[in-house]
């Protein structure tokens, strides 16, 4: 969305126009959420994560509280992202020069390993499809070769883009759904307005401490690292959450506490991705970058002149992301107390609706029918490997995690093979050797939860089996 309105800045004064592009990436952040309770469909990449237990929540009457959830949170994370921003800005760029090609690697290869966490009960089938999202992405030229990979036809000489394959993943096979059951009401998404739910939400979070510190703190560290973004640290916080609670089996079955998690680690990610952006000129995200964009409009270089010669533009931009969270909070509670009539559309409305919306949204990105293309056609392998049991989310995660592994990992051979070797360069350094354990402990951690998972269902199949003799 800030990339749609960059050309309007260019006659507006420095600091209402950095203002307006920072406010809208908040509020688009946070409000890509909606669709993805709603209707199963993320409104962004930063929302994959949220729909797992807020689309749940809503199929249960629980649209409402959903929504609430997700921008109590999203203020809590938000505020706590500004606030590093305001303090942590120096010591922060300097942690953020310290991951090069290796480390970003190692921190992809971590995120890679939620993948084996989010379908318990089917973590062979979640393997699959994050190995096949894997395969997808490598479709296109060789970010450091320029070589064609698995270009079989004209329409995927560009790659896969993220937002097609989001759509087309999510939103197609969500939309067919709609289409057989055209002729009823959305009568398993029908909620009414209610009174005294955000209250009973803000309680609520008094019992998610521990989920909004870990959401905090995953947002923060990852938004500060150039090129993860808020979809890696909405998916990695969801799964931490969910290894570290006694009862992991009740996260994608509609808890609260799985939309706090998400909510509060992708919002978290906005500000502190302007930290190396501002001192460095490194966007830590993708949309962070179009805030680069920004500046260069304005003729303001990023670096240590931002906060000396000017320091009139970079404090009130600074500020104007810290009260963005404070009004994205306002006008989402109040949007969430209308959900009713977005969940009350009778199906062959929606369908329409939102197969325009889907169009339109996969052609707007670079203005492509290929991508429009791309869209159905993943649509449709997905909407063939759904009827079999496969879930959407490792399939996307595998598309969006693998040009960043494959660039960090052939940039680093280039160095490595200049300097100390491979082996070397890849597995050594604190930070390396950290992400290397926690991506071990992830994945073994993801391995002993599917085992025991599937020996508590074995037992409870066994003991209603002898409860029927």
């Amino acid at each position: 969305m800030p990339l749609r309105l960059a050309p309007f800045t260019f006659y507006m004064p420095p600091v209402p126009s950095l203002i307006l592009l920072g406010a809208v990436y908040t509020s688009a952040v946070a409000g890509g959420s909606i669709s993805a309770i709603l209707l199963s469909i993320p409104g962004a990449p930063g929302s994959i994560a949220t729909l797992l237990d807020g689309y749940p929540m809503s199929k249960k009457g629980q649209a409402q509280e959903a929504l609430y959830t997700t921008f109590v949170s999203s203020l809590v994370g938000g505020v706590v992202g500004a606030l590093a921003l305001v303090f942590l800005t120096p010591p922060m760029a300097r942690f953020s020069l310290q991951f090069g090609p290796s480390e970003l690697f190692w921190t992809t290869v971590f995120g890679i390993t939620v993948i084996a966490g989010l379908s318990s009960g089917a973590m062979v089938k979640g393997l699959f499809g994050g190995v096949l999202g894997l395969l997808l992405s490598c479709i296109g030229e060789c970010p450091i070769t320029g070589e064609e990979r698995f270009v079989f036809h004209y329409v995927l000489s560009a790659g896969i883009a993220i937002v097609p394959a989001l759509i087309g993943l999510f939103a197609v096979p969500q939309v067919v759904g709609m289409m057989e059951d055209a002729h009823v009401i959305f009568d398993k998404l029908r909620v009414q307005a209610k009174k005294g739910v955000l209250c009973q939400v803000i309680k609520n979070h008094a019992k998610y401490l521990r989920t909004l510190t870990v959401g905090s703190v995953f947002g923060t560290i990852i938004g500060v690292i150039p090129g993860a973004g808020a979809q890696v640290a909405g998916l990695m916080c969801y799964d931490q959450v969910k290894k570290m609670d006694k009862n992991p089996e009740r996260f994608g079955s509609g808890d609260p506490e799985g939309v706090c998690a998400s909510e509060c680690a992708n919002n978290a990610t906005v500000a502190p991705a302007c930290i190396p952006l501002l001192t460095l000129s490194i966007p830590g995200s993708p949309t962070a970058a179009v805030l680069l964009g920004g500046l260069l409009i304005q003729g303001m270089m990023p670096g240590p002149d931002l906060f000396t010669k000017h320091a009139d533009v970079t404090y009130p931009f600074i500020i104007g992301m810290f009260l963005a969270q404070f009004f994205m909070f306002f006008f989402g509670i109040i949007a969430s107390r209308y959900t009713h009539f977005v969940s009350n559309v009778p199906n062959y409305m929606m369908f329409a609706a939102v197969m325009v919306l889907c169009i339109f949204g996969a052609y707007c990105l670079q203005g492509s029918y290929e991508d429009v293309i791309i869209m159905f056609g993943l649509g449709v392998l997905m909407l063939l490997f759904s009827k079999l049991g496969f879930p959407s989310a490792p399939i996307v995660l595998g598309i969006i995690l693998g040009p960043l592994a494959e660039q960090n990992f052939l940039r680093g051979v280039m160095i490595a093979n200049t300097d100390v070797g491979v082996w070397n360069y890849f597995f050594s350094g604190g930070i390396n050797l950290t992400l290397i354990a926690l991506s071990v402990i992830s994945l073994l951690w993801a391995i002993r939860s599917e085992i025991k998972y599937m020996r508590r269902m074995k037992k409870a199949a066994e003991t209603a089996q002898a409860s029927a003799q």
